[in-house]
């Protein structure tokens, strides 16, 4: 069974940082497409970040250069370094694991963890 895990959230003034962490297990871990989204109140769910196994990365225009994300094999965690917040970053963020099964793949989420930026 995957598990994805999630931490790191909490509030923040605009402008601070936050680094959230996704552990993984249940998995390979290296052949996962690893991905952030989140979730604002009202809003629909939008793809913040990517990371492939080859480590190529990829972002939402709305983070580029604020956010980084980043992966660890050894330790089957993915992470999301977030500077410069601004309250618009306010929202659920969620984990996400595209697992290679054969010829397909299955997707795999976690809780999700809040991440509110506010003065």
């Amino acid at each position: 069974q995957v598990q994805l895990l999630e931490s790191g959230g909490g509030l923040v003034q605009p402008g601070g940082s936050l680094r959230l962490s996704c552990a993984v297990s249940g998995s390979s871990f290296s052949e996962n497409v690893m991905r952030w989204y989140r979730q604002a109140p009202g809003k629909e769910r939008e793809l913040v970040a990517t990371i492939t196994r080859g480590f190529s990365t990829n972002y939402a225009d709305s983070v580029k250069g604020r956010f980084t994300i980043s992966r660890d094999n050894a330790k089957k965690t993915v992470y999301l370094q977030m500077d410069n917040l601004k309250p618009e970053d306010t929202a659920v963020y969620y984990c996400n694991a595209v697992v290679p099964l054969g010829f397909t793949s299955r997707n795999y989420w976690g809780q999700g963890t809040q991440v509110t930026v506010s003065s």
